[in-house]
């Protein structure tokens, strides 16, 4: 098939790759979001995806809006079979929809209809699910409702950061929308409806959603900071100031620490919660880099009134 794929990320990047390689389609063009500022410097620099295809040698088209008339124009000019999208983060208006003969197929790194959504995850971290997956489906109006082609599933490990999990479903979720292509044109794949139960959303995570509540068990302070790295990444108060926390260790058996209160010893600092303490691992304070908590806290100088979360 003629495709045109339609994604903006590094987490895209995969996709994009299995597609290239397949001896059955050819991808013609991607859409991309338009150059962004980054880094440091914020100089506007082309998106993961823009990038690779121009080194494939693949035209690249970076509407401002996709319901523009000359990127809608350029599309019917095209004429794709299909589009498969990943992570292009814009919504698709009803004219470009319309002009693949098989439509737009989107990988989603969820087993839908569960964390249909921006974030999904994310928020499959952040509730201690055990099982994700990725799924593939007919994109129509609504949101990451439309009927499901394939899924291929991934275990949650118990130190999963967003960053890792999304890092295997890429890859793993890459096959599947090259195998999903080979079947809608082959004719042996057919999408299913999602059933009406089962339903849970996965909005974009905010920077208010990474804050740390001290008072809240251990558990979910390390789902919250594992569920939140690498971005927005996890965030609470020392001295007035924003305090990163990367990263946090269960330590069921420290007690006798009040929420929020630290415990340094010459290797470890601790932190209480509602619960049991959590040993803080790595931290990163306000306009520096990161570093071992235990650094940090031998570098501030903790007082027995320091407390995180303000």
């Amino acid at each position: 098939m003629k495709l045109v794929f339609a994604g903006t990320p590094e987490v895209a990047v995969p996709a994009l790759d299995a597609l290239i390689a397949s001896d059955r389609h050819e991808v013609v063009a991607a859409v991309t979001r338009p150059d962004a500022p980054a880094g440091r410097g914020r100089r506007t620099v082309a998106c993961p995806v823009a990038r690779r295809a121009e080194e494939a040698g693949i035209e690249v088209l970076k509407p401002a809006r996709p319901r523009d008339e000359d990127f809608l124009a350029r599309l019917r000019e095209i004429g794709p079979d299909c589009c498969p999208v990943v992570a292009y983060g814009a919504l698709l208006p009803r004219a470009a929809l319309d002009i693949p003969a098989r439509g737009w197929v989107n990988l989603h790194f969820s087993l839908l209809p569960a964390w249909r959504g921006a974030a999904p995850v994310q928020h499959a971290v952040l509730a201690g699910d055990e099982l994700t997956g990725a799924s593939t489906f007919q994109i129509e109006e609504g949101l990451d409702s439309g009927p499901v082609y394939g899924v291929v599933t991934e275990e949650v490990r118990p130190t999963d950061t967003s960053g890792d999990l999304l890092t295997r479903l890429s890859l793993a979720g890459a096959g599947l929308l090259a195998a999903t292509m080979d079947g809608i044109e082959d004719g042996s794949l057919r999408p299913v409806p999602q059933p009406a139960e089962g339903v849970s959303l996965a909005p974009k995570l905010t920077v208010e959603d990474a804050r740390l509540d001290w008072r809240a068990p251990a558990l979910r302070v390390d789902r919250v900071v594992r569920g939140c790295s690498p971005a927005p990444g996890a965030w609470t108060l020392f001295r007035g100031e924003r305090l990163k926390v990367r990263a946090v260790g269960l330590a069921p058996d420290r007690t006798g620490l009040e929420p929020g209160e630290l415990s340094a010893a010459k290797n470890a600092v601790h932190a209480g919660t509602g619960s049991h303490a959590v040993e803080l691992l790595w931290v990163q304070p306000q306009g520096k880099k990161p570093m071992r908590a235990a650094d940090w806290a031998r570098g501030v100088r903790l007082g027995p009134e320091d407390r995180l979360g303000g």
